[in-house]
């Protein structure tokens, strides 16, 4: 009889525990869609789970401050390690290397913060890509949650059109988003920022990336025949010249679709994603993303396990 997929609260996520996990994904979706990740993003993550894997779904909460997320997240993912060890009574969920990390869109950053602040040397990093009292301000954050120790170094992490966010991206109207910035209320960090903190990092090396064709927020492969200012803005493109060089070159593929394209529900042998102004319903049988996504989970845990024997 397979294993019945239902999601029961967990400390301040939902969690839906396989009995014979292979593995443990930690997903945060995109803004509005993240807030409900059981709902919105239910075929996918069922998907998953049907291959093996513990899914625990992390709510999205909006905020411009997104160190205090990302380190809030790291916080949880603590709390739920002792949390399922009780629940189930098993050592599986007590070793980090046994998580994967999996975004979509907004929620790739965060994930792309925690593997930064996992470097040995993210201080120096940070103190060449911000000012003192935003790099104290982190360090605080840190101090409070009691996390000075804690990372995600180690496990794998997979971004689905990965959105590195700015004020602008959450506040479509530019004149109003450059407002916000200039009295320091907008996005922290900013996509410059982030980006300064990626390229430095010498870390990036378990990451799969999936992109969209026609993804016009992430950016996709295709920009890079479009004008110089839609190639600068494609996170996409700027992600891919940066990791191909690390010690495992990103893995990724582009499929076709719309930045939206992990959203949906199964209603027979259909895939309703619930975005009325995207294609709204098709075939599961014209979907790859599941099979490309479980594809690269297989890889990332070889590059892990090829990694350890090297240590």
């Amino acid at each position: 009889m397979p294993p019945v997929f239902r999601f029961s609260p967990v400390s301040f996520s939902w969690v839906a525990v396989h009995p014979e996990p292979k593995g443990v994904i930690q997903f945060i979706g995109g803004a509005f869609f993240g807030t409900f990740p059981t709902v919105f993003y239910r075929y996918f993550l069922q998907t998953l789970f049907e291959e093996g894997y513990t899914i625990i779904a992390l709510p999205f909460r909006f905020s411009f401050r997104h160190w205090n997320i990302a380190i809030g997240l790291l916080k949880e993912q603590e709390v739920l390690r002792k949390e399922l060890s009780t629940i189930t009574g098993s050592d599986f969920y007590q070793d980090k290397t046994n998580y994967f990390w999996l975004g979509h869109s907004l929620g790739c950053k965060y994930i792309a913060l925690l593997e930064f602040l996992s470097g040995e040397h993210w201080q120096q990093i940070t103190e060449t890509c911000v000012n003192k009292p935003t790099y104290r301000q982190i360090e605080v954050s840190l101090d409070s949650a009691g996390l000075q120790s804690v990372s995600i170094l180690g496990q794998p992490s997979l971004l689905v059109a990965p959105d590195i966010s700015d004020t602008e991206s959450a506040i479509p109207i530019r004149a109003l988003a450059q407002f916000i910035d200039r009295f320091g209320l907008g996005v922290l960090p900013t996509r410059k920022q982030t980006q300064c903190f990626i390229e430095r990092s010498q870390l990036f090396n378990l990451t799969g990336l999936v992109s969209f064709d026609k993804d016009t927020i992430a950016g996709s492969v295709m920009d890079q025949f479009k004008s110089k200012q839609i190639q600068e803005n494609s996170d996409v493109l700027w992600l891919l010249q940066q990791l191909k060089t690390r010690k495992f070159p990103v893995l990724h593929t582009e499929l076709q679709g719309k930045h939206l394209e992990p959203l949906g529900v199964k209603i027979g042998n259909y895939i309703v994603d619930l975005n009325p102004l995207d294609k709204f319903i098709e075939l599961l049988s014209g979907r790859p993303l599941e099979r490309y996504a479980l594809k690269f989970l297989a890889q990332l845990r070889q590059h892990q396990q090829e990694t350890e024997k090297s240590l």
